[in-house]
């Protein structure tokens, strides 16, 4: 059976690190970002607890091809699909529908 995916950006406070990651189940990994369940992570060390932008796919394969696309693309890209989505650069965390 196939799986849904979300392609997603976690920001640290100040909003000056940008991490760009790929799930197929968003709101239980965003949370381990901000638990920092994997203490030796980028997420982690950098403090990017803020979930900023998120874009979901009906497969898991859409989301990687994206996660790659946005991956090789400038972090100007990144902060303008941001911007688009949330100008404020609020925690989304709990708009999650999962």
């Amino acid at each position: 059976m196939e799986r849904g995916g979300f392609v997603y950006f976690m920001a640290n406070k100040n909003n000056t690190v940008i991490y760009t990651g790929v799930t197929s189940n968003l709101l239980n990994r965003v949370y381990e970002h901000k638990t920092g369940k994997y203490s030796k992570s980028f997420t982690n060390r950098y403090n990017c607890h803020k979930l900023v932008y998120y874009e979901n796919f009906p497969f898991i394969e859409e989301a990687i091809a994206r996660e790659k696309q946005i991956k090789a693309g400038s972090r100007k890209k990144k902060v303008e699909l941001i911007r688009q989505m949330n100008p404020g650069w609020d925690d989304l965390f709990e708009q999650i529908d999962d």
